[in-house]
């Protein structure tokens, strides 16, 4: 007799809370050379950048119509963690799904790279808040392979909790909880469902909060308008700062490139395309061009114009990863047998991302305005954030993408 197939649950879980405090002073620029250059650090960006941009353009093409906010970090995370449990097709597919090419990188520096990395993001930082954390649920009568268990907590610096999931809400508590804890609130009621016959439930979280260096004033932010579509206008608050800033037209994308830094170890990189040409800056954008963003800073007069907004991501993860070969893992042909040391199968019944950004000012003292000098021979730009965006955040020693979002209706939350 073919034996039952137990369920289990992914969970992935990021929130992205940008706060241009009052309290951020405008620091020196951080010398690149002093940034970690380690070749561990390194592929796995490359990876992670080539999976970021796979992961946008698919979402594009199921609404391109709709905001967008994701991170790639927390996706990529929990699936090469569930990748240490799998065998054969399904093996290699979560693998080359997450853009690695297995003939060229062993699986051991895989996940060598991934341990280095969630190192780097969780290490203490007295300027910016960004920590992250991966959670596994196991039923309780549910034994785990010793080297699985072994390897997702090395690796992945994973939590094992012994759960029952007979009373699906007491286990529904025990999930959600983990993740409120980790998100600091933000994020309530993660799992919403769970499956009757589900065993297994592995959770990640991403938590980031971060100062600008050079902080917006509130009394500067005023109603304006922002055009949805050609037909479609909204009023939002529009934040407004001047200064130095690190802004540039880019004639490859057709559209102005904004890097604002924050107090701490991340830089956000904001895309404004020309009037129609969101779609060229879709399709040309590649982690080449942005990697030399990243690298050439070009600090000039100018002034901008962002809208101060809330915006969250929620997505049911086989549609979104499917097209990206990673199917397998989703129906009964899925070989996840380095998990559980019992007969019956496992396969991933549910794999939810939910994400959460917000961009505000806080606090009534904020700092004064920079004043703008004169003695430049052509007049400063001003950029107005006013139409539909793209932004990528990047954690600087790593250069890692932790979260990709695009603004299309920033009263949408």
């Amino acid at each position: 007799m073919t034996p039952s197939i137990s369920w289990c649950l992914l969970l992935l879980a990021g929130l992205c809370c940008l706060v241009p405090s009052f309290l951020a002073e405008d620091v020196q620029e951080t010398d690149t050379s002093q940034k970690d250059q380690s070749p561990a650090s390194h592929e796995i960006a490359t990876n992670l950048g080539d999976f970021a941009i796979s992961l946008y353009r698919e979402l594009v093409h199921q609404s391109n119509t709709s905001n967008i906010f994701f991170s790639p970090v927390s996706i990529a995370t929990a699936f090469a963690m569930l990748s240490l449990g799998s065998k054969g097709d399904t093996h290699t597919q979560i693998l080359e799904g997450l853009q690695f090419n297995l003939t060229q990188t062993s699986e051991a520096d895989i996940h060598n790279s991934f341990q280095h990395l969630l190192q780097t993001l969780n290490r203490p930082d007295s300027e910016l808040q960004l920590s992250t954390g991966n959670g596994l649920f196991v039923n309780n009568d549910l034994k785990l392979v010793e080297k699985f268990l072994e390897e997702a907590k090395n690796h992945y610096q994973a939590e094992v909790f012994s759960v029952n999931f007979a009373e699906s809400e007491e286990a529904k508590k025990v999930i959600n909880d983990f993740v409120e804890k980790g998100t600091q609130g933000k994020i309530v009621e993660a799992v919403k469902k769970l499956e009757q016959d589900t065993v297994f439930v592995l959770a990640n979280y991403i938590l980031f909060k971060g100062k600008w260096k050079k902080p917006f004033d509130p009394e500067n932010t005023k109603q304006a308008e922002f055009h949805v579509d050609e037909s479609t206008t909204v009023k939002v608050p529009m934040m407004t700062l001047s200064g130095m800033l690190d802004v540039h037209h880019c004639s490859t994308l057709s559209s102005w490139v904004l890097l604002m830094d924050y107090a701490g170890n991340a830089t956000a990189v904001f895309l404004l395309p020309d009037d129609g040409k969101m779609q060229h800056l879709e399709q040309t954008l590649n982690k080449e061009l942005i990697s030399k963003f990243l690298l050439n800073r070009r600090r000039r007069l100018a002034q901008i114009h962002i809208p101060r907004l809330s915006i969250s991501g929620n997505y049911n993860l086989e549609t979104l990863m499917s097209p990206l070969g990673i199917t397998r893992i989703f129906n009964s042909g899925a070989d996840l047998s380095g998990i559980t040391e019992e007969n019956a199968p496992l396969k991933l019944s549910q794999a939810v991302h939910k994400a959460v950004l917000t961009i505000d000012e806080t606090g009534t003292e904020a700092a004064a305005a920079t004043v703008l000098q004169g003695g430049f021979l052509s007049m400063p730009p001003i950029l107005h954030f006013n139409r539909p965006f793209l932004f990528i955040i990047f954690e600087e020693h790593s250069q890692s993408p932790l979260f990709v979002g695009k603004v299309v209706d920033p009263t949408h939350k």
